[in-house]
C-alpha cells in the first residue's frame, strides 16, 4: 500500500508528525506521532502513537499494524542501546 503523507510537524529531536490517507479523506485517515522527551542525562522517553478516523476505521483489524509497529519499535530500543 502506498501513501503520500502530508507531515504536520517536524521538530528536530522532539517530534514527527505525519497524517495519511486511503484514496481520500473521511475513508480511512492515520496520523502517526513519534515524540522525544528528555528524561535527563542520556535518557529519553520515546513515544509512538497512531491516531485512526474515516468510515472503514470499524471494520479495519489493527492486528497486523499493532504487530508492525511493536517490531519497528522494539528494533528502535535496540539500535539505540547498542553504544
Amino acid at each position: 500500500m502506498t501513501f503520500r503523507p502530508k507531515v504536520l510537524e517536524a521538530t528536530p529531536n522532539r517530534t514527527f508528525r505525519w497524517l495519511g490517507h486511503l484514496f481520500i479523506n473521511g475513508i480511512f485517515d492515520g496520523e502517526h506521532i513519534f515524540e522525544i522527551e528528555p528524561l535527563g542525562e542520556n535518557r529519553v522517553r520515546f513515544i509512538h502513537r497512531e491516531k485512526f478516523g474515516g468510515i472503514l476505521v470499524p471494520v479495519f483489524n489493527f492486528d497486523s499494524t499493532r504487530r508492525g509497529f511493536e517490531a519497528m519499535n522494539r528494533a528502535l530500543k535496540e539500535r539505540a542501546e547498542k553504544k
